[in-house]
This record gives C-alpha cells, sequence and structure tokens, in this order.
C-alpha cells in the first residue's frame, strides 16, 4: 500500500520544474539591448554617424565663414545641421537592417524565436531597443554638430542658439528623422531578410522616387510633393527653417507623412515576421 503510494507520487512528480512566468516584453527588451551592444559593428556604426555628423558640420561651416558674405536667407541651424541628416540617414539605415537581417544571416534567429517563442513581442522589442538607442545618439550628435558649427559660425558673427524656435526644432527634428530612417530600414529587413536589399530598396525609395516625380508635369508634382517619402519634401525637416515652399506642410507635418511611411513598412514587415518560417 505504501508502495503504491509512493510510486504514484513519483509519477506525479515533472522531470522539469515548470516555468515561473512566460518570457515578456521586459526581459525581451533587456535580451536584446544585450545583444545589440555585444555586436561590434553596432559601435562601428554609430561612431560612424558621430563622426560624420561633426566633421561635416565643422566643414561646412568653415567654408561658409571663409566665403562670407552669403545670401540674407542664410540659415544657420542648416549649416550645423546637414551632415546630421545627409549623412546620417545614410549610415543608420545600415544598423537598422543588420538588427534583423544579421539574424536571419547567421541562423540566430531560430535560437531567439526558441527563447521568445513570442513572434510578436520579440519584434516590437527589437524595434523599440534600436529606436531608443538611435534616438538617444542622434540627439547628442545633432547638439554636438549644431554647437559645432555654431561655434565656428560666430567668429563672423552669423551663428544662432538654441532659443531661436527654429534652431531648437532643427535639432529635435535632425534626430527624429535619423531613427525613423533607421525604423524604415528596419521595417525592410524584415520583409525582404537581406541586408543588401533592405538598404538598397530604402535608399532607392527615399531617394529615386521624388527624382522621378519630378518628371510629372509641375502643378502635379507640387501637389504630389508633399506626399513623397523623401527629397525636397525632407529640407524643411533637415533645415528647421520656414516652410521652403507653399505647397508643402510644416516641417512637423513632413515628419509626420515620414513617419506615417515608416509605421506601414514595420506593420508589413511584423505581419510578415509573425507568420513566416525562420
Amino acid at each position: 500500500m505504501t508502495t503504491a503510494t509512493a510510486t504514484r507520487g513519483l509519477a506525479r512528480t515533472p522531470a522539469v520544474p515548470p516555468a515561473a512566468h512566460r518570457p515578456g516584453l521586459a526581459e525581451t527588451l533587456r535580451s536584446e539591448f544585450i545583444k545589440m551592444r555585444s555586436v561590434r559593428s553596432t559601435y562601428w556604426t554609430l561612431l560612424a554617424l558621430v563622426v560624420a555628423s561633426i566633421a561635416w558640420a565643422a566643414t561646412d561651416c568653415a567654408g561658409i565663414v571663409s566665403h562670407w558674405p552669403q545670401d540674407m536667407g542664410f540659415n544657420p541651424a542648416r549649416a550645423s545641421l546637414t551632415g546630421q541628416v545627409g549623412l546620417g540617414e545614410l549610415i543608420i539605415v545600415t544598423l537598422g537592417a543588420l538588427v534583423i537581417t544579421s539574424e536571419y544571416s547567421t541562423g540566430m534567429i531560430r535560437t531567439s524565436l526558441t527563447v521568445m517563442p513570442r513572434r510578436g513581442v520579440l519584434y516590437a522589442a527589437k524595434a523599440i531597443v534600436f529606436a531608443a538607442v538611435s534616438l538617444a545618439l542622434s540627439l547628442v550628435t545633432s547638439l554636438a554638430a549644431f554647437f559645432t558649427g555654431q561655434a565656428i559660425l560666430s567668429g563672423k558673427h552669423i551663428n544662432t542658439t538654441l532659443a531661436q524656435p527654429y534652431a531648437l526644432r532643427a535639432v529635435l527634428l535632425s534626430a527624429a528623422v535619423v531613427t525613423v530612417f533607421g525604423l524604415l530600414a528596419y521595417g525592410a529587413g524584415a520583409i525582404i531578410r537581406n541586408t543588401a536589399g533592405a538598404i538598397t530598396a530604402i535608399l532607392g525609395v527615399i531617394f529615386l522616387v521624388p527624382l522621378l516625380a519630378q518628371a510629372l508635369p509641375s502643378s502635379w508634382f507640387q501637389d504630389l510633393q508633399r506626399w513623397l517619402p523623401g527629397g525636397s519634401a525632407l529640407d524643411p525637416i533637415s533645415s528647421g527653417w520656414a516652410q521652403s515652399a507653399n505647397h508643402l506642410f510644416s516641417a512637423w507635418g513632413e515628419f509626420a507623412v515620414f513617419c506615417g511611411y515608416a509605421a506601414v513598412l514595420l506593420a508589413v514587415g511584423g505581419w510578415l515576421f509573425c507568420r513566416r518560417d525562420a
């Protein structure tokens, strides 16, 4: 009797204790942050973003000072931040694509999905960690580039300060635009699953589509330009100045349109990520 009871008790004892709780977003965020900072390419890409943006600001502003006077429409904030948007977006798309495509190329995605089988949580965690890191660094870089450029321009007394509303807006939007560019590449990477393909697709859409649209009749192009994902529609964002054309939205309006494209790519990428095999 006692032996039978003991045998039944042993049979009920599981070989492996059940997990205390299902892995959630907080644990996945920590995991993705550790994963991101442990990859050497992350540091090199972010370093390139900082160095290129500040170097461009110093070079551009030094050239302006050496060739002054300029026209009355000169924008000192734009002179400091052109490199942050112009070069920064080209650099950050590489990191944005690598965040997800590198796991497909190495097969690491299978391990990630084994640890975190909730695909939507994993996809969101990767995007959140990347956005937080890129936005924080882009904001610091924008401030550094701005102050570097203005220090050089002060030699001709043509500098500005963050007390000017357009200057502060330029700094904030420059950092935000670079981050959204990276998220575009992240969404494209989830769709294409190839680093080179994702980067090519994003740069093609952002730069080639606006150029092709210029072949349209002028009235059509002006109606369409405000809705394009890049090109001159981003000019008020990169400059933080007044609208460069009456047919464009305000700086924040153009930024909202740009975010809409990123939201669509992220949604499509997330949908495919949750439904396709690893």
